[in-house]
């Protein structure tokens, strides 16, 4: 297994936390506490970029389900970018790409226009 690392930038629509390694039951609670630490601003879009992400496993689902929940509370969006075809397929079958925004890359996520200005 790979170990976590989460990276944290800023692009002009909002914070971008590039998750990479293995996000599984020991790792999820890492990514939670980042998002949670995250101070985001109303119209403003947090993108996960899962271009290196590894592995994710049920706790990892939760944790994306986490971070929503997070930006929705703050009235902010959310964007997962880059996602390894199996954890899409996981999204896919639980109906979580219903409710996450899926982009091929960041550069098309932090592209996007912020509906609410």
């Amino acid at each position: 297994m790979s170990s976590l690392t989460i990276t944290t930038r800023d692009a002009r629509t909002g914070p971008v936390l590039e998750v990479a390694g293995d996000l599984d039951y020991n790792s999820a609670p890492r990514l939670r506490h980042a998002v949670e630490q995250l101070r985001l601003e109303p119209g403003r879009l947090l993108v996960l970029d899962l271009s290196r992400l590894g592995f994710c496993d049920s706790s990892g689902i939760t944790a994306l389900i986490v971070a929503r929940n997070h930006a929705t509370a703050a009235r902010a969006d959310i964007a997962l970018a880059a996602v390894p075809d199996n954890t899409a397929r996981v999204l896919g079958i639980v109906g979580l790409d219903q409710v996450l925004t899926l982009y091929p890359d960041t550069e098309t996520a932090t592209g996007r226009l912020s509906v609410d200005g």
